[in-house]
């Protein structure tokens, strides 16, 4: 079985260099003049998946492959397009995927050691709030929302990476304590987080991060009742802020009606909706499209970008990789004995299945649209960073659940205490084991 599991990983490996392959291949052909840098930029692109790949099977034995991969071709994915778009824009694309990938090893390495994480969730939670206050100060406006930091010209979100903390500070306090009147202290934290990011006009990380919290709370308390309270909470202050931000009324219009304003606020959705449609079911070709006739083309709106150029049935594609995703972290997260290690991975693939949800419900129409990125492939640092950082607490997870259940297979054929080692006594019950290599018959 596991052969089978690695010629089929392999198998899709395979697939995911012969698209990055095939479409820099395209692009080298695209303009009237052949790009050699588009050849490569594709070299580049196909090393840095290698490269992904390896090092995963080297330090995690036990991780998840299939969504590795699954990640990687969703970032080839958004390579492509910003290639297509900006070369100049995809190769700082392809730096911040490298930076990604460092950061992904960062949170392998903090995850290894769940008691460590536990000890880090307070200074986290001061540490987000703080940035979170500071930004009202300090913060450079872009898009309508006051939470964007320049250094060097160079500009990043904090409320990115206050994401990933928050999961990581949920998790450990969740991990802790069931009962709902011993969960106030998380609560008031995502209380908070969500008001700052309101007072920052950051709308749609305001409400991810509420949705985040109500399934990782109901996830931790089973409270169905509790759960739907704080969701009618949540819709209480989404109608406050309908009448409190003129610029939230006036994207509800737009999404009620956009070619009643075409011309200025509606422009935006009704070109959106138009890309996808002149796609088709098929696309009109890589390099074929109309792309920057849509406002936010690589960030907000890569989703219709990326329909018009490859088709709705490519877009659906997407959707369905996003949805195996959550799928394999959530069981993941079912399958883990660890609490804390069983809520992050949960908290993980909740905030990418609802990040996912919010942006291409949003350029689809099925939902006002708000300013967040779509996972992994639009254009930006900060986001592309942080949902690194995501996956490298759920390939963390999967390979701390792999490594328990080979000490229960190994306890069950040779007996408990003979062959594993506990190599950390203060992580307690958190099951940080490894085998010794002793004992073996």
């Amino acid at each position: 079985m596991g052969s089978f599991k690695r010629i089929g990983v392999a198998r899709v490996l395979a697939a995911v260099l012969l698209f990055a392959f095939a479409a820099f291949v395209l692009l080298s052909f695209s303009k009237e003049a052949f790009d050699a840098k588009a050849l490569l930029f594709m070299a580049l692109v196909m090393l840095l998946i290698l490269v992904q790949h390896m090092l995963l099977a080297w330090l995690l034995p036990h991780g998840d492959r299939l969504m590795a991969m699954l990640v990687s071709f969703l970032m080839t994915v958004g390579l492509v397009i910003q290639y297509r778009l900006n070369s100049s824009n995809a190769l700082n694309q392809l730096v911040f995927s490298c930076i990604g990938i460092v950061a992904m090893l960062i949170m392998l390495v903090l995850m290894k050691k769940p008691v460590v994480m536990l000890y880090l969730r307070i200074p986290a939670a001061i540490a987000s709030v703080g940035i979170l206050l500071a930004l009202l100060f300090i913060g450079k406006e872009y898009g309508g929302a006051v939470n964007w930091i320049s250094i060097a010209g160079i500009m990043f979100q904090p409320s990115e990476f206050v994401k990933v903390a928050m999961i990581l500070i949920l998790a450990g306090s969740m991990s802790e304590k069931t009962e709902v009147k011993k969960l106030i202290m998380p609560t008031l934290f995502a209380v908070t987080v969500a008001a700052l990011l309101v007072i920052q006009r950051d709308l749609g990380a305001a409400m991810l991060m509420a949705m985040v919290y109500l399934t990782m709370f109901y996830a931790s308390t089973g409270k169905l009742g509790t759960t739907l309270l704080g969701a009618a909470a949540c819709g209480a202050g989404a109608t406050a802020s309908y009448f409190i931000f003129g610029h939230v009324r006036r994207r509800v219009a737009v999404w009620q009606d956009p070619w009643a304003t075409y011309s200025t606020s509606g422009f935006q959705i009704a070109q959106g909706l138009m890309a996808i449609a002149s796609g088709g079911l098929w696309g009109m070709g890589l390099g074929e499209g109309s792309p920057k006739l849509i406002p936010a083309y690589q960030t907000d709106y890569i989703f219709a970008v990326i329909c018009e150029e490859f088709g709705i049935v490519f877009g659906i594609g997407i959707m369905a990789i996003y949805l195996l995703i959550v799928i394999r972290g959530c069981m993941t997260a079912l399958n883990s004995n660890n609490r804390f290690v069983s809520l992050c991975a949960f908290g993980a693939s909740a905030l990418i299945a609802v990040q996912a949800f919010i942006i291409i419900g949003g350029v689809i129409k099925l939902i006002p649209l708000t300013g967040i990125t779509m996972p992994y492939v639009s254009y930006g640092g900060s986001s592309l960073i942080a949902c690194m950082m995501l996956h490298g607490v759920l390939q963390s997870a999967a390979d701390y659940n792999g490594r328990m259940l080979e000490r229960e297979l190994y306890d069950e054929q040779y007996g408990a205490d003979n062959g594993y080692d506990e190599y950390d006594d203060e992580a307690g019950d958190d099951g940080a084991y490894e085998y010794s290599g002793e004992g073996e018959a």
